[in-house]
């Protein structure tokens, strides 16, 4: 079966002059994005059932595009969703598939310029996200605009997960002035999801003002000499400074009022990437109080796997004794990762209040620590 007689010859020079194509199959309208940047098109007249004859229209699209009239495979639907799709992007934009617009917005090789058709072909969030994920989409000229529409669509996002990738997002760069940057923090207050994109893209900027902790200034010279050889110190420093306080004081927020499972995954993911670099435990811990006993025997004296790191952290014990306690705790926090909570979440899928009376055996020694930090604890 063929197009009807006053489709075919539009359809045809539709497809010569335009960069991509979208089909909307409520109305049965065609539309084309001209090489000119403009947009146009052509309402469709089936001579057969709606969903045969768009069916028709998209094997024409392929068959013209790619010489194969078997259009895009969406059985491959994961494997294009992982960025694998690298080749002829620009090709898979005038087939009219919405599986094929996806393919190529999450691909590594996709530019500026396909982005820009990619948008008009199918502008969603969850586009969005998928080419902001990209460097020369970010530094390009869609960057700005992506995240605007990010922005104005996060309050009708309702999935923890997807609103913790849109902050962490629009977040890079420039994409976003200052005044957007503290209306999305100021929501974190009623809702602590908003916060945790910070703590990815923003860790040591955060919208919050905080003093450097009392004894830091006291102690400024000689941990701030050591921090220039020792990871330790370093980090240790920096979790003192008035930056690391604003971080600490966000953490302690935000794992005190979690809603869901992704909430809690997403906020320990940011937590380990922070402090990764003071782990002195290859393993991951699915016991809290195993992992507090283990630091502890290796303040004690024992050494652990990596001896360079070991020496490390003795330099630092005796060059700041008086920060015995807070080490402990940064060291805690460095292994807090996801594990420790899976054993809990495999067997539930609480959400609320009634999570977060299972997972307290996990964030009370967390929040302890984050006292400690700050200086509350004595």
């Amino acid at each position: 079966m063929s197009l009807s007689n006053e489709d075919s010859l539009r359809v045809n020079v539709l497809i010569v002059n335009s960069d991509a194509i979208r089909i909307d199959d409520g109305p049965m309208i065609m539309y084309g994005l001209l090489k000119n940047g403009d947009e146009t098109k052509i309402q469709l007249n089936p001579n057969c059932k709606d969903e045969l004859y768009v069916k028709q229209i998209r094997e024409l699209l392929s068959s013209t595009v790619l010489g194969s009239p078997g259009g895009f495979p969406i059985f491959l639907k994961r494997w294009t969703r992982m960025g694998q799709v690298s080749s002829r992007l620009d090709s898979l934009l005038m087939l009219g598939e919405p599986e094929a617009v996806i393919a190529v917005c999450g691909s590594k090789a996709l530019n500026d310029e396909l982005a820009r058709r990619a948008w008009w072909a199918m502008p969603n969030a969850d586009n969005a996200r998928r080419m902001l994920k990209q460097e020369v989409v970010v530094n390009g000229k869609m960057g700005k605009v992506l995240a605007e529409f990010l922005v104005e669509f996060l309050p009708f996002e309702q999935e923890p997960f997807a609103i913790i990738e849109s902050v962490r997002l629009i977040l890079q760069s420039d994409l976003v002035s200052e005044e957007v940057k503290q209306d999305v923090w100021k929501r974190g207050q009623v809702k602590s999801v908003f916060r945790i994109g910070f703590l990815h893209t923003l860790p040591n900027n955060l919208p919050q003002a905080c003093a450097c902790r009392p004894e830091l200034n006291s102690n400024r010279e000689h941990i701030e000499k050591l921090s220039r050889t020792n990871r330790f110190a370093k980090l240790l420093y920096q979790l003192l400074s008035q930056q690391g306080q604003s971080y600490i004081k966000a953490c302690e927020w935000i794992i005190k009022k979690p809603n869901n499972q992704d909430s809690v995954v997403a906020f320990l993911d940011a937590l380990a990437a922070y402090l990764n670099e003071v782990k002195i435990f290859e393993h991951s811990y699915r016991d809290v109080e195993l992992l507090i006993n283990d630091i502890a025997s290796v303040i004690e004296g024992n050494e652990f796997e990596n001896t360079s790191n070991s020496q490390e952290l003795k330099e630092c014990l005796q060059c700041c004794p008086e920060f015995l306690e807070d080490i402990k705790s940064m060291l805690l926090l460095a292994h807090a990762d996801v594990s420790l909570v899976s054993p809990i979440f495999a067997h539930t899928d609480a959400v609320g209040s009634v999570m977060r009376k299972k997972i307290k055996p996990v964030t009370d020694p967390l929040i302890a620590c984050f006292k400690q930090l700050q200086g509350e604890l004595v």
